[in-house]
């Protein structure tokens, strides 16, 4: 299959999914707005009342509401996606573990803002990290670009029969979300064709075959339920790849776990997710020309997330700073104690580090970033960290 693309088109990354969702036209998708993803579900209701798509969309009081409705269309045999962002998730989270426990395949927008108090409506990723332990695939998108496809391919790998997980497809607030670049989008009948009709599977409104969601379970089948739910993630890896690989046949864009730039040799790496990563990479491609041997690994699949290719591409490295947009206070950013796992196995691995950088949205500014690959080169060197864990971007 050749690569299928369109004209280049100039929208914002809130467009773009809203595009992209218009395409896969859900049968339901339920919201409750909140700055900065509003924009998301008020242009895909103009396609409503334009009859571009013959969705249901339902506008709930709350964020807590609006996935409570996504749950019961899901259960019912609807393919249902909706968008939310900060405090919108956090007010979900009760809900978010019942749609992941039921093995609903839900596809949810997230545009990463950071979370109350104080209070701010700007990008870290404090939302979509803090539901790390929630049980849904979790993609994160560096552009506009990026976040139109993975919301193309996420109902893909959400209903694959081994999987059957509700998804998460982040962009960063503001930064992404309201930001105009210039990106494809597929043709209306090659995203249709590629994310094929929607196969239910056991609906409650299939009134032949009945059963129950959301049973009482005690002491005797819960562990075996989360362990059936761990292991349909672990299954999820492949998926995604395989998801990937086809889509990349599609759209000639290529897509892994995490993204590799002048990686192969590099001895100090950065790693990052979203929209930090294309600063990382100017200032990468900077200090290449002074020939240190620098690369950066951006994450784009947080979960499953993928520790033994990240392991194994990190080994030959000599130090390594992870930086993270969002804290786990008391203890390290989540994303470095997902980098220190996959590189444990690696006794002679690099020295890590940890940055935690922009939360608040506060800009990430090319000399943040020269500041971090200058003290990435100092660790190599002495093999020896001042601070493992260090805010940068930050007044002092």
């Amino acid at each position: 299959m050749g690569a299928t693309t369109t004209k280049t088109v100039a929208v914002t990354g809130n467009t773009a999914v809203a595009e992209a969702l218009r395409q896969l036209n859900p049968d339901v998708m339920a919201a409750y707005p909140i700055t900065p993803s509003t924009e998301i579900m008020q242009q895909f209701t103009t396609f409503v009342s334009n009859g571009k798509v013959d969705t249901e969309v339902v506008l709930a009081e709350s964020e807590h509401s609006a996935m409570s409705a996504c749950i019961g269309a899901a259960a019912a045999g609807g393919r249902v996606a909706t968008a939310t962002s900060s405090q919108g998730l956090a007010l979900m989270w009760e809900m978010l573990h019942i749609a992941a426990g039921d093995r609903l395949p839900i596809l949810l927008a997230v545009v990463n803002r950071a979370l109350s108090s104080p209070i701010n409506i700007h990008g870290d990723h404090s939302d979509g990290m803090g539901a790390r332990d929630c049980g849904w695939i979790q993609l994160y998108s560096e552009n506009a670009q990026e976040a139109y496809d993975n919301t193309v391919m996420a109902f893909r790998i959400a209903e694959n029969t081994d999987v059957r997980l509700p998804i998460m497809v982040g962009m960063d607030g503001f930064i992404t979300s309201h930001s105009i670049m210039t990106m494809q989008y597929l043709p209306d009948d090659a995203v249709k064709k590629f994310v094929g009709p929607y196969q239910a599977m056991e609906p409650l409104l299939d009134i032949e075959h009945p059963r129950s969601y959301g049973a009482l379970v005690l002491t005797d089948y819960y562990i075996e339920h989360k362990r059936a739910e761990h292991e349909a993630m672990l299954k999820a890896k492949k998926v995604v790849q395989d998801v990937f690989a086809e889509f990349g046949k599609l759209s000639g864009r290529k897509y892994d776990m995490f993204e590799s730039y002048r990686l192969e040799d590099a001895e100090i790496v950065i790693i990052a997710v979203s929209s930090a990563a294309g600063t990382v990479k100017d200032e990468i491609d900077r200090y290449r020309e002074k020939g240190i041997k620098a690369g950066l690994l951006k994450l784009r699949v947080f979960r499953p997330f993928p520790y033994e290719e990240a392991g194994a591409a990190l080994k030959n490295a000599k130090a390594v700073c992870v930086m993270d947009r969002a804290d786990s206070y008391g203890g390290y950013g989540p994303l470095f104690m997902e980098i220190a796992s996959a590189v444990q196995p690696y006794r002679q691995g690099p020295v890590l580090f940890n940055k935690i950088y922009g939360l608040g949205g506060r800009d990430l500014m090319p000399k943040d970033v020269q500041q971090v690959i200058d003290e990435t080169i100092e660790v190599a060197k002495t093999g020896k960290v001042k601070l493992v864990k260090d805010y940068i971007t930050v007044r002092n």
